[in-house]
């Protein structure tokens, strides 16, 4: 991947502690009506999965994660999350949409980023 590039993972929740207690409890009791797929597959109960973290700090490329009142707030738009995007050259494009992003397994996920670049 090229260095002027950089990953942005945007999870389909919000910021904040609270937010995150109340999204650990819900991917916990009910997993299958939890909507963060992303989240789902990369963190654990409280911290990210080493796994995964391994593979962020391995890319060639920055990577940026961010919660959707977040990715509103700083890029003004209003996607369908759980999603990946590549931002370059001031651009953004979606890597992995919402739909495909809350199909994948985390070796999915990784295999797809690999296979994109």
């Amino acid at each position: 991947m090229k260095a002027d590039k950089t990953l942005i993972f945007v999870y389909n929740a919000d910021s904040g502690l609270w937010n995150a207690v109340l999204d650990s409890l819900h991917k916990t009791l009910s997993p299958k009506t939890y909507s963060c797929n992303l989240c789902a597959i990369t963190y654990g109960t409280l911290t990210m999965k080493n796994d995964w973290k391994n593979f962020i700090e391995q890319l060639t490329v920055p990577s940026r994660f961010l919660h959707k009142d977040e990715w509103l707030k700083e890029f003004g738009r209003k996607d369908d999350l759980p999603a990946l995007f590549v931002f370059e050259n001031d651009q953004i494009d979606v890597l992995i949409n919402a739909k495909k992003m809350n199909t994948l397994s985390i070796d999915g996920l990784k295999q797809t980023i690999i296979e994109s670049f």
